[in-house]
């Protein structure tokens, strides 16, 4: 691939969004489905997949202080609109919400999983008002949506019968890209185009400082920022107040405000705002702890956005394997690549993370997930530090290989294939609760 199309793959990768994105994406589709009617629906009824309705369970959304899918349905079916895409939510005032509420309760949805759904990835949602009826459908990317009206048939919908807009199906396996090709492109494209990723870390900074003003989810990012009402002075003495602390309380705490619906705008990464904000934050603040120039700072998250996006596109968007693992690898690159890494310090880094985390779980966005960037971001940082000194696990040990991106496929293989019971038998115990 030219730096060209590796540009334009990070600009359609790396976008802004508001709350987290399975829910969001359902308000998406019941928004279009809503234009497509004409009308505020008097009845909806939405069909997921299991990975999506699994991401939708228990985060909240955006200024509601609810939590799940009714509401964020009900929002989008009153005050969403599609041309918003991820940021669908936008409008949703104090007053928008009072009325989705209402209108709630008025118009429940009926949400079914369906188990035999094309793709991992996948939301339906037919609505109708006074005898008229519409539908819309994403597949496949959380903001792709297909021409064809599908009526909801699992034995209809196989891939096959989807009709992709003009370009083609969504570019899932870009030929001729593995992680040499990601370094080289990190290390040689214009940095004047690669200034919104810079915007992105800055908005995901924000969204931090905005968990440190307040108490959200399990509020884990806010309670290890040194020198604050909430550390205590055992805390101060355990963790201290230094940039390996600053880092984590950082992006766990962005991942606070967002998985309980504060109303943050964060830069998103392979349709995930969780995956963006680790992949960001702990490169743009090691760089800025060390006085790095604009130059490494943008080469540096374009390596870490960029080894996130090569590594979801075998994986899939949507696995029972913990996104946090690959958003964290990414920033483990762009930290080596800060430290004066190599290419092949860079691996070393890759083939840590990929030693020490790789069967961390998926089960469900939710305020927990910060606890998981935690140790995602933390493990970034040892696995940098351990691969400048030329220390790594190598093809001895596990399912790493000499070849980096054998290695990266073997993790993604395990999330993809290997983990398909695991996530049938995830979204069992969450639904199935005593």
């Amino acid at each position: 691939m030219t730096n060209a199309q590796l540009l334009h793959l990070l600009r359609s990768e790396v976008i802004p969004a508001i709350g987290c994105t399975e829910p969001i994406a359902v308000a998406l589709c019941t928004a279009r489905a809503k234009e497509l009617l004409g009308a505020e629906p008097d009845t909806i009824t939405v069909y997921l997949s299991k990975n999506v309705y699994k991401n939708a369970l228990a985060v909240g959304i955006p200024n509601t202080g609810m939590t799940g899918l009714p509401i964020a349905i009900a929002l989008g079916a009153t005050v969403g609109k599609s041309e918003y895409m991820l940021e669908v939510l936008r409008d949703a005032t104090p007053e928008a919400v009072a009325y989705a509420k209402e209108y709630m309760l008025r118009v429940p949805a009926t949400i079914k999983v369906d188990y035999e759904a094309p793709s991992l990835l996948y939301i339906h949602v037919e609505v109708s008002s006074n005898g008229q009826t519409a539908q819309a459908t994403i597949m496949d990317e959380h903001t792709h949506f297909v021409t064809s009206p599908i009526s909801h048939s699992p034995a209809a919908n196989s891939p096959q019968d989807v009709q992709y807009p003009i370009g083609g199906t969504p570019s899932n396996s870009p030929k001729g890209l593995n992680l040499r090709r990601v370094y080289d492109f990190a290390a040689s494209v214009d940095t004047t185009e690669l200034t919104f990723l810079l915007e992105g870390a800055e908005m995901n900074t924000a969204a931090a400082e905005t968990s440190f003003a307040d108490q959200y989810g399990h509020g884990l990012g806010r309670l290890l920022r040194a020198n604050t009402l909430t550390a205590t002075p055992e805390m101060e003495k355990l963790f201290g107040n230094t940039l390996f602390t600053k880092i984590i309380s950082y992006t766990c705490g962005a991942c606070d405000a967002r998985m309980s619906g504060a109303m943050v705008q964060v830069m998103s990464n392979s349709g995930s705002g969780n995956q963006g904000i680790s992949c960001s934050i702990p490169v743009y603040l090691y760089a800025k702890e060390n006085n790095c120039t604009e130059e490494q700072t943008l080469r540096a998250l374009a390596l870490s956005n960029l080894t996130v996006i090569y590594i979801k596109q075998s994986l899939g968007r949507l696995s029972a394997l913990c996104g946090c693992v690959v958003a964290a690898t990414g920033s483990a690159a762009g930290i080596t690549y800060l430290m004066g890494g190599t290419y092949d310090e860079i691996t070393y880094a890759i083939k840590n993370m990929i030693a020490n985390i790789s069967g961390m779980i998926c089960d469900g966005a939710k305020p927990g997930c910060a606890l998981k960037v935690t140790s995602g971001v933390a493990t970034a940082i040892f696995s940098a530090y351990l691969a400048m000194q030329h220390s790594y696990a190598d093809s001895t040990e596990g399912i790493v290989e000499d070849d980096i991106d054998r290695t990266i496929r073997n993790l993604t293989r395990i999330g993809h294939d290997g983990m398909k019971v695991t996530d049938d038998l995830i979204l069992d115990i969450m639904t199935h609760k005593q």
